[in-house]
């Protein structure tokens, strides 16, 4: 397995050098004038772009809502959809700045997970170029174990079905 060595992130893992050491991380006040030294870069209507402190890659951001909250289904339509906007901001500002390959953007629900702040949600948006290391061993420490395609897809397949309710 490779690896890629983030000794930078050792403060953060020690619980050093955190913006607050009572209160969260993610939470920011709509209005405030220490966006410069939080490194947010960007402000939306329900959510905000944030540099990460403790970086994976050059260039990895963030975005998180204002409102405090680990659910994403308890956001509304509204801040679910600026998160979006602002992710894909965050992408195209990225490619135009650092021509990344590709990128991966998503969520660590749970320490299991891979979540550094599990009480308040927030997207990675990680650029990535060819040679670098894969992101799964990277954030989570795991190994991916393969299962057949159709095994996965039958299983999947029979939950959804269960969860017919979708509006």
């Amino acid at each position: 397995m490779k690896r890629l060595w983030a000794p930078w992130r050792m403060s953060y893992i020690n619980g050093e050098d955190r913006q607050c050491q009572k209160g969260c991380i993610f939470c920011l006040s709509e209005q405030t004038d220490e966006d410069r030294e939080r490194l947010v870069l960007f402000r939306g209507r329900s959510a905000y772009i944030i540099m990460n402190r403790y970086p994976y890659s050059n260039g990895h951001l963030m975005v998180a809502p204002y409102r405090h909250t680990a659910d994403l289904g308890s956001l509304s339509p509204e801040e679910v959809a600026d998160i979006w906007r602002l992710t894909v901001l965050a992408r195209d500002i990225l490619t135009e700045w650092a021509s990344p390959d590709g990128f991966n953007v998503g969520m660590n629900w749970g320490r299991v997970a891979g979540a550094g702040v599990e009480d308040h949600l927030h997207q990675h948006i990680v650029p990535r170029w060819s040679g670098d290391t894969n992101f799964m061993p990277v954030l989570s420490d795991v190994r991916v174990i393969p299962q057949h395609l159709e095994e996965t897809a039958e299983v999947l397949r029979d939950l959804f079905v269960s969860k017919s309710n979708y509006p």
